[in-house]
């Protein structure tokens, strides 16, 4: 009967699927690939031309700002 009971213990633990670390681990994975789709990384810090997009585990995924020309507007007068 013990051994039925070691067994049967045994048995439940292994099926009740990954353990919390392996969760997390793949979150992480997920994570740093998501970061390293929209061209950011994971640093410590991010500088003041990068936005933090999520965080990796558990330090910032930093992006560059795209750098956008300022609009000239042109001023037209009409003279008559």
């Amino acid at each position: 009967v013990k051994i039925l009971c070691i067994f049967l213990t045994f048995v439940f633990t292994v099926s009740c699927g990954p353990s919390v670390s392996q969760k997390k681990t793949k979150e992480d994975i997920d994570r740093k690939r998501e970061c390293y789709l929209v061209r950011g990384a994971c640093k410590t810090s991010c500088n003041r031309w990068e936005y933090i997009y999520n965080y990796c585990n558990t330090e910032p995924c930093c992006v560059v700002r795209d750098y956008q020309k300022p609009v000239t507007k042109h001023i037209t007068t009409h003279t008559e």
